[in-house]
């Protein structure tokens, strides 16, 4: 930070003197010449005296016998200047020193404001925007295992599709609704997509609010918690300019191992000669034997799919330049970002388009503060996300998983040309029989291609107001914000010329092929315009804020907020989604602080929303907090164990918060009734020959006008540490119970002749569970330091309402008590050891079963297997328990750092359906086109499977077949996989170079580094990355090297 020029020390510190009193003014820095917000500035033994602004500033009027000013902040040595009415400049600029002994970083971000660490009373957790730096260019990806409290899970790597899922303390709610928290980027609502655009340069601050003291003025919108991040904004001082330049090497961290050809032809036909003793093989000895001698490829194809449609790696770039300072007027921080994410597939070498991923992000930010008075100041911000993509028209992970759902000996991937067609000039992709109707997954990859561009453009102002000159303390804000969105996509594709074997000559080893679909294959790319959305939205937001101190001991503050918001949406659908949305809400916050020792905290959200009926349209939820900071007190502070025990704070929290988003969009409006006035099914037919008739009346939503707000009931009670000037540890524990959960009724009669489901705010749930978080910083002497860290979170939710069958003949089927994202099915036994086994068995009522089968546990001991004997199974999908730790160490120019993400108390199923060899694939999302497939053949079903000669009762797979086996394929223990893994998440080694050589350069600093994600994982499950959970058949987790320079002059 520069500091003000001589010439203007009249403005800062002036002997205006009136009778015998002197005003000074100055500006408190800390060691780095950053401006200390908050510090107290005041005359000992007297109640005179201010805290500085947020820029560090301060005015205070001395009367003319004062001997010392006094400056004091926590965290910092206290210092005293001895005042002199001839020698004013010293408190011009004072610059205080970090007190070793409580060394905290001292300042929160909450909700609308900043406040004194040890005066937040809620459940809040930081983190420096550079622990969340990943060599990925989405930010969520960083999150797992770094923040307490927040559960977050990656399940795809493919750019764009690449977010992670993130929840603060779990989910404890199991309506339709919104479960993630809020997203607030400099105080506007946004995505988790627009969060994972957003450059880790860029950021300031980021904290997670999870209680419900410290959401409460969220209101409606604060249920699930909030996440909060605020972007950098200049500083006064001579301009600063930095650049990062990064180039990654990615590829996939585990792959699914298929099966070579050979053994997939050799256990098809065991699969069909164990289930069907006399039915005819479906690969003869000759054509396996052809096979194994290498033979025409055209004849005898052993095609891998997944090596003709995948490189073993791809590289990826990213870069940022930001650009700041300023005087003492306006001050300015402006940054651009570019980023280029690369899939993995193959170029197709026919095709004149790359067909491979390639996702362009830019990013532009400009953030400018003006002080138009002494008291008033403006704030100008503007950032823009442009998204650029191209890539298969299926999506990389239907690539992906096309690649497994195909034989690999039916037809090659394409066809050398035979006699007949030399002169062919297109492509002749391989296909079977006589449709072309065969998945043929590289012609899927190679036909054509999708673009789409994503734009979010943010305009904000901000006005903030001092009004001491009213009474000390009152300050205002007005701020206002339109953020615009628009989204388009197209495609671009042939239809391929699909052929097949029609003749082939040994003698000559010549064949000839036969086209398929001559009249429907296509040489050039058609041009099909897809989706477009744009959508506005308008954020106005008012707030009056007050903080005092009286006789030093007596802090009081609050602060009352109003805010406005309207969004609109155009090319929608749907008459609900093209509506605007709109929402009111009032906020206040009431503090009081005694004597740095005693706090306490009312909050409240009074909000109003457009989904209910007038009677239910407002909600008030208030929030409290007690705090007491033991460490303050007079019989700790000068004993013995205040060496030990530096700090220790004490604190508890309880309140409501609301949830307006209860259902999608199409349920926005609770009170009122959704009728089709033109609907076909409901009409009827008369005259001669009943070839005339007028549509019905259809209802698909029935009017309730008492369905009002989700609530949620949260506590939360905790300590905060800190041992040895070194070691911070914050433990919390939390209880929260989910009220009026909209869900839909189970109890009504169908005779009742309702024509759609009946809602209604009767579901609860409750959930509970701790977050802890340490940190260890040390400096050794002047060329060793490190910092140690980790953080661990238990959160778990249940059922305590919900609306069923009466399950009371079989209460281990009902809902309640059982986990909220609770998968429910059979216990597995084992598999069937032999038809006596099966015969002395109970009988299970999912078709036909055999010797080598799967085995289910009769619950109710009734001597039948059906859905009487469910039960739940396993733990959660969402994990109960997440952590992490790492560490950083220097030595002189040299740091290292590395950090390990780990998961427990999770499940999820390998699904049979999707894997089961030889069959045709489970398509329940059409990815297929109807089109005809086999399955391929998993390594670790060839390796593990039932069979006669391994009659392992416990094998991977149970005895094989080449079609789906019902009896197999239930939800059952046997494809339940434990979720828990430890994954080395990070590591980075860099070097700086010394000032001595940057100096020359006209540098101010100098860094490259080598860093790795996703460089290990550690977990029972070895099929693919266990993080992926049943994604598994996916685009994988990639493993990412990165090398990168970071320079500022």
């Amino acid at each position: 930070m520069c500091l003000p020029p001589l010439h203007a020390k009249q403005d800062i510190a002036s002997p205006q003197q009136t009778g015998k009193t002197y005003t000074i003014k100055g500006v408190v820095l800390d060691f780095n010449n950053e401006p200390i917000i908050g510090a107290s500035v005041f005359i000992p033994g007297t109640s005179i005296g201010v805290a500085t602004d947020l820029d560090g500033n301060y005015v205070l009027k001395v009367p003319a016998n004062t001997k010392n000013i006094e400056f004091s902040y926590i965290g910092y040595e206290k210092k005293v200047v001895p005042f002199n009415p001839k020698d004013l400049n010293v408190f011009r600029v004072v610059t205080m020193k970090e007190d070793s002994g409580i060394a905290l970083e001292d300042v929160t971000i909450v909700a609308f404001a900043k406040q004194k660490k040890e005066s937040v009373l809620g459940s809040v957790s930081t983190i420096k925007p550079a622990e969340l730096k990943t060599t990925s260019s989405n930010l969520t990806t960083g999150f797992a295992g770094k923040l307490a409290g927040v559960v977050a899970y990656q399940r795809s790597g493919e750019p764009g599709e690449d977010n992670a899922e993130f929840f603060i303390r779990g989910v404890t709610t199991f309506g339709t609704g919104k479960a993630d928290p809020l997203i607030l980027i400099d105080n506007i609502e946004l995505t988790s997509s627009d969060l994972a655009r957003l450059n880790t340069d860029d950021i300031a601050s980021f904290s997670i609010l999870k209680d419900a003291t410290a959401t409460a003025l969220y209101g409606a919108r604060g249920a699930n918690g909030v996440i909060l991040v605020t972007t950098k904004e200049g500083t006064e001082g001579k301009m600063k300019l930095s650049f990062r330049v990064e180039s990654s090497f990615s590829a996939p961290s585990k792959e699914v191992e298929i099966a070579d050809p050979l053994t997939f032809m050799k256990l098809h036909n065991e699969a069909v000669r164990t289930r069907n003793p006399d039915g005819a093989l479906p690969y003869l000895e000759s054509a396996i034997a052809a096979r194994e001698k290498g033979l025409n490829p055209m004849v005898y194809p052993m095609v891998d799919w997944k090596d003709m449609l995948f490189k073993d790696f791809t590289t990826n770039y990213r870069g940022n330049m930001s650009l700041s300072g300023g005087g003492r007027v306006a001050r300015y921080y402006v940054a651009l970002s570019y980023s280029r994410d690369n899939g993995i597939l193959k170029q197709v070498p026919s095709n004149l388009f790359d067909n491979n991923i390639k996702l362009d992000k830019y990013t532009v930010r400009s953030n400018v503060n003006i002080n138009l008075t002494k008291t008033t100041e403006l704030g100008v911000r503007v950032s823009g996300t442009f998204d650029s993509y191209q890539g298969p028209i299926q999506g990389g992970s239907q690539v992906y998983s096309q690649a497994i759902k195909a034989s690999p000996v039916l037809f090659p991937a394409m066809y050398a040309p035979d006699a007949a067609n030399q002169y062919t000039n297109h492509p002749m992709f391989g296909n079977y029989g006589t449709s072309a109707n065969y998945l043929n997954p590289y012609a899927e990859m190679a036909r054509g291609y999708k673009e789409y561009e994503n734009t979010v453009i943010l305009a904000q102002l901000e006005l903030k107001q001092d009004f001491s000159f009213i009474t000390e303390g009152l300050k205002g804000r007005l701020l206002g914000n339109v953020t615009r969105t628009s989204y388009y996509d197209l495609q671009r594709s042939y239809t391929p010329f699909y052929y097949a074997l029609d003749s082939y000559d040994k003698t000559k080893d010549e064949y000839t092929l036969s086209a398929l679909n001559p009249d429907l294959g296509t040489d050039y790319l058609g041009y099909s315009p897809g989706s477009k959305k744009v959508g506005s939205s308008l954020y106005l937001e008012a707030s009056l804020s007050y903080d005092r101190t009286f006789v030093e001991k007596h802090n009081v503050s609050g602060m009352l907020v109003y805010t406005v918001r309207e969004g609109k949406s155009g090319n929608e659908n749907t008459l609900q989604k093209s509506l605007p949305t709109r929402n009111l809400g009032l906020a206040g916050r009431f503090t009081y602080g005694f004597s740095d020792r005693y706090f306490a905290e009312f909050n409240f959200g009074y909000n109003g929303s457009e989904r209910f009926d007038k009677s239910h349209r407002w909600g008030f939820f208030p929030s409290g907090g007690l705090g007491w900071v033991v460490s303050n007190e007079k019989f700790w502070a000068d004993k013995p164990i205040s060496k030990v025990i530096n700090m220790l704070k004490l604190k508890g929290s309880y309140g409501l918060v609301g949830n307006d988003n209860i259902s999608n969009n199409d349920n926005r409006f609770f009170y009122l009734s959704e009728v089709n006035m033109n609907n076909s099914g409901r009409g009827m037919n008369f005259g001669t020959n009943f070839d005339e008739g007028y549509n019905g009346i259809s209802i698909s939503r029935y009017a309730n006008p008492k369905i009002g707000w989700e609530i949620s009931h949260k506590m939360n009670v905790g300590f905060e540490l800190k041992l040895f000037n070194d070691l911070e540890i914050q433990a919390e524990y939390f209880k929260e119970r989910r009220t009026n959960i909209l869900q839909e009724r189970a109890d009504i009669p169908s005779l009742m002749g309702f024509q759609a489901p009946i809602r209604a705010n009767i579901g609860e749930a409750k959930g509970h569970g701790v977050d802890i978080s340490l940190d260890y910083s040390h400096i050794f002497n002047k060329n060793w330091w490190t910092t140690v860290r980790g953080n661990f979170t238990y959160a778990s939710s249940e059922f305590s309402e919900y609306e069923e069958p009466d399950y009371s003949a079989t209460p281990w089927r009902s809902k309640i008590g059982s986990k909220l994202s609770q998968t429910y099915g059979y216990i597995a036994e084992r598999l069937f050891v032999d038809d006596e086994d099966v015969a002395n068995s109970p009988k299970q009522q999912f078709g036909e079963y055999t010797a080598g089968d799967i085995k289910y546990k009769d619950i109710n001991r009734d001597g039948i297997i059906d859905e009487q004997d469910i039960v739940p199974i396993g733990y959660p999908t969402t994990p109960e328990i997440i952590y992490g730790f790492g560490f950083s160490v220097g030595y002189k120019a040299f740091d290292f750092n590395c950090f390990f993400q780990g998961s427990a108390r999770s499940s999820f199923f390998i699904d049979p359906l999707r894997i089961t060899p030889f069959a045709q694939p489970y398509d329940p999302d059409n990815e297929l086109g109807g089109k005809q497939a086999n399955n391929a053949l998993l390594q670790v079903i060839a390796n593990n499977h039932w069979s006669e000669s391994n009659q392992n009762m416990y094998a991977f797979w149970p005895r094989l077949s080449d079609t789906a086996i019902s009896n197999n394929n239930q939800s059952s223990t046997w494809w339940l996989r434990d979720g828990t893994f430890l994954r080395m998440k990070s590591a980075e080694i860099g070097y700086t170079l010394p000032k001595r050589l940057t100096s020359k350069a006209k540098l101010e600093n100098l860094r490259i580094y080598v860093s790795g994600t996703n460089l290990f994982n550690i977990s029972k499950f070895k099929i693919w990355d266990t993080e992926m959970g049943n994604n598994g058949l996916g685009y994988p987790v990639q493993r990412v090297f990165n090398v990168g320079i970071q320079l500022s002059l």
